[in-house]
């Protein structure tokens, strides 16, 4: 039996995910307010990125926006486990991610904006959101280019004795990208502690992975000797419950894995391109009917218990809320300065008492 949708599904009843993987101990352990909070997260995102396509076409937004919208149990799954000592990085569908490890609507939507308040002082756009204090290391441009990054911060984290793991994530269009075999091969190696998160929404941009990609994405790790999973993406429960015994296994025997997510976006790979060109659009109506993440794990909760229409459809107005102000701070911000462009470009510039090279770092 369905649950009936409330203010947070788009208006399709989507059955529950199968309720199994609510037992897995990682989900069991869990209590009323971290279920909750899962949740919570997991709608401030989809708001989040509605409210920014909302801006994107009234012209507040330039260059690329990559929504995560449809992924978004992808994300808070695996941010949801992070210890003291784990760390993310990932691709340029960043803001998932980046709202999942707790950054704040405001500074992320001045980002998009271009202002100097934003997590990346208005120079980093919809690609480059960071914020180190929370062990987020972006948000980058270069397909696959994030992860070499990504196993060098379990480099960093088994060189320094840490209990650890560092989570790269990519989409299946990065998989066939030299750089990230060199770094499979490097971890496998080292022996260090990282998972490889493939997040498999099924099209490298408009390509279908069968017509781009041969086997099974992750089954590659098998060619270096590192374990490897996949599950879907679609229900938060089997997201935790798949990394967490590859993130115990990183943290407490420094093992690599390659983690294949399938997931699926119901938006082009950016907003500037058509959504239905390359795939139908009852394909896109097929996953929001049946696999919504936000309205799967919602119905989980209702059944559970640990949810009721009424909070729900208060979770979603204060999401659409607080999505709505942070748009009107991003308008309100100012932008950075010609003077800035010069900032946070080398320490030493920006520490000039430390300096200890000669010559000059900028010219006209």
């Amino acid at each position: 039996m369905t649950k009936k949708p409330s203010a947070t599904a788009d208006k399709h009843d989507v059955p529950a995910a199968p309720a199994g993987f609510g037992t897995a101990p990682v989900n069991a352990a869990m209590t009323r307010e971290q279920k909750i909070e899962c949740f919570r997260q997991m709608v401030r995102i989809r708001r989040f990125e509605e409210r920014s396509l909302r801006a994107y076409q009234a012209k507040k937004i330039g260059g690329f926006l990559h929504l995560y919208i449809g992924q978004e149990a992808v994300a808070v799954g695996c941010c949801s486990l992070m210890g003291k000592n784990d760390h993310v990085i990932t691709a340029y569908r960043d803001h998932g991610h980046a709202i999942a490890v707790g950054m704040e609507m405001n500074p992320l939507m001045a980002e998009l904006y271009g202002k100097a308040t934003g997590c990346s002082k208005g120079k980093g756009g919809s690609m480059h959101f960071f914020d180190p204090s929370r062990n987020y290391w972006g948000g980058h441009g270069i397909v696959g280019g994030q992860i070499p990054l990504g196993a060098g911060l379990a480099y960093a984290l088994k060189y320094k004795g840490l209990k650890g793991a560092a989570m790269a994530f990519m989409g299946d269009g990065a998989v066939n990208q030299g750089a990230v075999h060199e770094a499979y091969n490097l971890a496998a190696l080292w022996q260090l502690p990282v998972i490889f998160v493939i997040e498999n929404n099924g099209y490298s941009m408009g390509t279908s992975q069968a017509r781009s990609s041969a086997g099974e994405l992750a089954r590659r790790a098998e060619g270096y000797g590192i374990a490897w999973g996949v599950c879907d993406g679609h229900d938060l429960y089997e997201v935790r419950a798949t990394m967490d015994k590859f993130l115990r296994a990183a943290r407490e025997e420094s093992k690599p894995a390659i983690v294949e997510i399938r997931t699926y976006r119901y938006r082009g790979h950016s907003v500037a391109d058509p959504d239905n060109t390359y795939r139908a659009k009852n394909e896109i109506e097929e996953y929001r009917k049946t696999k919504d993440p936000i309205q799967v794990f919602q119905n989980i909760l209702i059944a559970e218990g640990t949810l009721d229409e009424a909070t729900a459809g208060q979770i979603d107005a204060a999401a659409r809320a607080e999505s709505d102000t942070s748009a009107e701070f991003a308008e309100a911000s100012p932008y950075p300065t010609v003077e800035d462009i010069t900032k946070d470009v080398y320490w030493e510039e920006d520490n000039p008492s430390e300096k200890k090279s000669q010559g000059r770092m900028f010219f006209d």
